[in-house]
């Protein structure tokens, strides 16, 4: 399955593509939402993420070029600067703003919400950030990966989620192969932001695969070559309830959020 997304825009005025999270493609298991944002121009993003709520689920930000301002309501403040990620997990409830720090020039990421099982939905809000400089670079005949979040290769990424998933982020030089494993019963995706990726079709720029192969993938780059995010998760096979910045298991557990966050409590 290929998806294109769709464009569209949030926050303030922030234009986007939304991958997961669309009509084509709702969720995958445990992935609520995937978004890429990226321009050169600075009216397409200047207004950023004015403060909002969220419940239920991590959000991972990760920036390939730009820079953005992160405060929330648990008094974590930090800067998402070129190749840096920023985790968060909302649990119980967290107020949180991301505004970008220049006026001009490229900003360009991708945002991932990761679901929290039933029994983690209402832990307390956790954030990190995770410089540039402290994600591994793993270097392999062909091209490198940037191991964000899970093993690759044997080495450890510093995303630390509360389920299993693994994230990272390749560069395959033209024509080159490469076989990523994967667990069975993981859902799995990669999203492909330069170059083309060849598997059983070809993935152009700006598309998004749903991988469907047990026990792993062979990818390969096309004449160009191929920068492309792939991540994978254990399913939690639990009921979804959605309220808009809120995910549970339930809508009476939606509504209850809603209250909390209108009466001040959300964050208590």
């Amino acid at each position: 399955m290929v998806v294109p997304g769709i464009l569209t825009s949030d926050g303030a005025g922030v234009n986007l593509r939304r991958i997961i999270g669309s009509p084509q493609l709702n969720m995958l298991d445990p992935f609520l939402l995937l978004d890429e944002f990226g321009s050169n121009n600075p009216e397409d993003y200047i207004c950023g993420f004015p403060p909002h709520p969220h419940r239920g689920f991590e959000t991972i930000t990760y920036m390939l070029n730009g820079k953005f301002h992160h405060k929330d309501s648990t008094r974590n403040e930090g800067y998402l600067t070129d190749g840096s990620v920023q985790w968060m997990t909302a649990g119980r409830g967290v107020i949180h703003s991301e505004m970008p720090e220049q006026t001009d020039g490229l900003v360009r990421g991708f945002q991932l919400w990761l679901n929290l099982p039933k029994n983690k939905k209402m832990i307390p809000p956790y954030y990190k950030d995770i410089p540039a400089v402290n994600i591994p670079r793993v270097e392999f005949p062909g091209g490198i990966t940037k191991v964000i979040a899970g093993k690759f290769m044997g080495v450890k990424g510093p995303g630390q989620p509360k389920t299993g998933m693994f994230y990272y982020d390749i560069k395959l030089q033209s024509q080159k192969e490469l076989y990523i494993p994967i667990i069975d019963s993981w859902n799995a995706f990669f999203f492909v932001y330069e170059g083309t990726i060849i598997i059983n079709k070809t993935v152009e720029r700006d598309q998004l695969a749903v991988l469907n192969i047990k026990g792993g993938c062979l990818l390969k780059a096309g004449g160009l070559g191929a920068q492309f995010i792939i991540v994978a998760g254990k399913p939690l096979n639990e009921p979804v309830a959605r309220g808009g910045p809120f995910v549970m298991n339930t809508r009476e557990e939606i509504m209850q959020a809603i209250n909390d966050y209108k009466n001040g409590i959300l964050v208590k």
